[in-house]
């Protein structure tokens, strides 16, 4: 008997990605068989293929993804769409025993740990699926997981209705942040962009308190914009140095900065900084990843926000490539090539 193929991106090592021809992978009788519809390229794609890699190779990458159910032991399921929690957790560590997935010590990560969905087939676990409502397209849906993580950053703010939140940093999750404060009835969302292609793009999407540091003061400005009190809330999405010290001067007093960025090297504050810290008595607060539990599940609430149209992500979505051309997409940003929000494969 043959072995069934697909094609998919494989990674090998570092700095080579490649296109290939790779067996079909066979679901357990706890898993289903997914047709990948959509992937989206994450920006820790990036150094995972440029610099860092993977937990083995080869790996087939990529952990945002959704597609269609076309296999499964519940034959309910067969048709239906659906996105998936890329973590699997291990299930028996004291953070799983409570439910906070993310802090497993023992987990496992489709894209990464084990094969993901940049591939026209992925056999997945059943509990990880998050089923598509009705009116989500399988790229909104390949979403899900960036969407997901910026809720739990924006949970994580304490931001609501009436208040004032900024955001250093301009990417694809600070612009879904900025749609979910919007929809929750912030009422001054103020983001920070390091080029002026980046506050053009948030000013296109409606937030048209964006702006470029590099020509603005953005202490005074958000002085000027708060009456001097500073914003309620300061969410940090760049994981560099100057992004947290804006944050602690940009946040008021009693206020709380989020610390989202993923940081490629040392972080640092100035000692002027620091005590802005400890005079203001500011909250300083980390967040990981996303909730995916019966009690707070920021995957199926994104979800939600989707069919509702409280979130715009499509208008997020910047370039759209076949799986094949995987070069042109890697490339467009690893060499910066073109502003870009989200980079996408369509199969």
């Amino acid at each position: 008997m043959s072995t069934e193929t697909m094609m998919a991106l494989n990674l090998h090592g570092v700095n080579d990605l490649r296109y290939e021809e790779v067996e079909r992978p066979v679901p357990q009788a706890d898993e289903v068989l997914l047709r990948v519809r959509a992937v989206g390229i994450c920006g820790s794609d990036i150094p995972r293929v440029f610099s860092k890699g993977t937990y083995h190779f080869p790996t087939i990458i990529g952990h945002e993804f959704a597609g269609e159910i076309v296999a499964a032991g519940d034959k309910s399921l067969i048709g239906r769409g659906a996105s998936v929690f890329p973590l699997l957790p291990c299930g028996t560590c004291p953070s799983c025993e409570t439910g906070h997935y993310a802090q497993c010590r023992h987990y496992s990560y489709y894209g990464s740990r084990q094969d993901g969905g940049m591939a026209e087939y992925i056999a997945v676990k059943k509990r990880n699926l998050c089923l598509m409502p009705a009116g989500v397209s399988y790229e909104e849906a390949a979403m899900n997981e960036p969407t997901a993580v910026a809720l739990h950053a924006f949970r994580r703010s304490g931001a609501g209705l009436g208040d004032t939140l900024f955001i250093y940093g301009v990417g694809t999750i600070a612009l879904i942040i900025a749609q979910w404060a919007r929809a929750a009835g912030v009422r001054r969302i103020i983001l920070a962009a390091r080029t002026p292609e980046k506050v053009a793009f948030a000013q296109q999407l409606g937030f048209a308190d964006a702006y470029n540091v590099r020509e603005t003061d953005i202490r005074a400005k958000v002085a000027e914009l708060t009456d001097g009190q500073g914003a309620t809330a300061c969410i940090e999405g760049t994981g560099e140095s100057e992004g947290l010290e804006a944050c602690v001067w940009n946040v008021r007093t009693f206020g709380r900065v989020v610390t989202l960025g993923n940081p490629a090297g040392s972080m640092t504050l100035t000692q002027d900084g620091y005590w802005q810290i400890l005079r203001r008595e500011l909250q300083l607060v980390g967040t990981w990843n996303s909730s995916f539990q019966a009690m707070q599940n920021d995957w199926q609430d994104s979800l939600r926000g989707m069919a509702n149209h409280s979130l715009e992500l499509k208008k997020i979505i910047t370039h759209r490539f076949a799986l094949q051309d995987y070069q042109q997409a890697f490339a467009l940003m690893h060499e910066k090539r073109a502003c870009y929000g989200k980079v996408m494969f369509t199969l």
